[in-house]
């Protein structure tokens, strides 16, 4: 007897902790739909002002065309930085790229001075590129103007899918999630089979024996939110890391939110399949309620 004890203790534990694990997965993909909602904008802004406009010139531009040029560009209002390039620099970046010094290869410098520009994040869209494309074209001093036409588009676009793949993954954990709960709480009743019907026998209403299962399930909520939380805080810190250039941290108080909130869909989902698999069980009749 002592060894169905064991081994049903073993098993009511094992569920436990597959339900426990797998609840914390589901919390931690739906937290990053929420960061990714949260953030979404953020993140756009930011790769938007990381697109780099690059004006070439013309190899003759003189000092005072280029002043007239920096200041034309300086007095737009969508244009959010700007660094000019000599020829000399452009060769020094350059050769610190490929890490061999090709000027003297070659025997001159083939490279052409050039003006880097970025554009505030609401102005960073194709009409606006186009109106300044066209408006530093009219300049004779301007060669060419070079930019990735497409980057903004595929960035929403990936955005958009990678959402819809963790929403559907979340999708299926919740699923998995649901039946593994459903089983944890029906090892739970099985193992107390006896003291439930004890309970019922004396009177013992279905509010008061689902109490303990009711706030077992809540703390198990809430130790997958937490779980979750620090997870997503991981995360977080080594995309940081990664992506220095780019601080993918929301403020703190739309994260306080983000994890409050994960702790509470944990306990409420957690509560509500406890709830619903008690009631399946204490339903039942007393000769089906011994048979696992």
């Amino acid at each position: 007897m002592s060894k169905k004890n064991n081994i049903s203790r073993r098993s009511i534990t094992s569920a436990y902790i597959l339900t426990t694990i797998s609840l914390t997965l589901v919390l931690f993909m739906l937290g990053i739909v929420g960061w990714l909602i949260l953030n979404s904008k953020k993140l756009s802004d930011t790769v938007k002002e990381n697109i780099v406009l690059t004006v070439v010139l013309h190899d003759n531009i003189s000092p005072e065309d280029l002043a007239t040029l920096q200041d034309e560009i300086k007095s737009l209002k969508y244009i959010k930085t700007l660094r000019f390039i000599s020829k000399e620099q452009a060769a020094a970046e350059f050769t610190k790229q490929v890490g061999e010094d090709f000027v003297s290869l070659l025997g001159y410098n083939p490279l052409l001075p050039s003006i880097e520009m970025t554009l505030h994040a609401q102005y960073a869209n194709t009409p606006f590129i186009q109106l300044i494309e066209s408006k530093l074209r009219q300049n004779p001093s301007v060669k060419e103007i070079i930019y990735e036409q497409s980057l903004i588009h595929l960035v929403n676009q990936n955005i958009r899918s990678i959402s819809l793949i963790i929403l559907v993954f979340s999708a299926l954990l919740l699923l998995i999630a649901v039946s593994l709960i459903n089983n944890n709480v029906r090892l739970l009743v099985y193992s107390k089979r006896f003291i439930i019907r004890t309970m019922q026998l004396v009177g013992a209403t279905r509010g008061f024996i689902r109490k303990p299962f009711l706030y077992k399930s809540i703390l198990q909520g809430f130790i997958a939110g937490f779980l979750a939380n620090l997870l997503i805080i991981g995360l977080l810190y080594m995309a940081n890391l990664e992506l220095k250039e780019i601080n993918l941290m929301i403020s703190y108080n739309l994260l306080v939110y983000l994890f409050t909130g994960i702790i509470v869909v944990g306990i409420v989902i957690n509560w509500i399949c406890t709830f619903f698999a008690l009631n399946r069980y204490l339903r039942i009749s007393t000769d089906k309620l011994y048979i696992l």
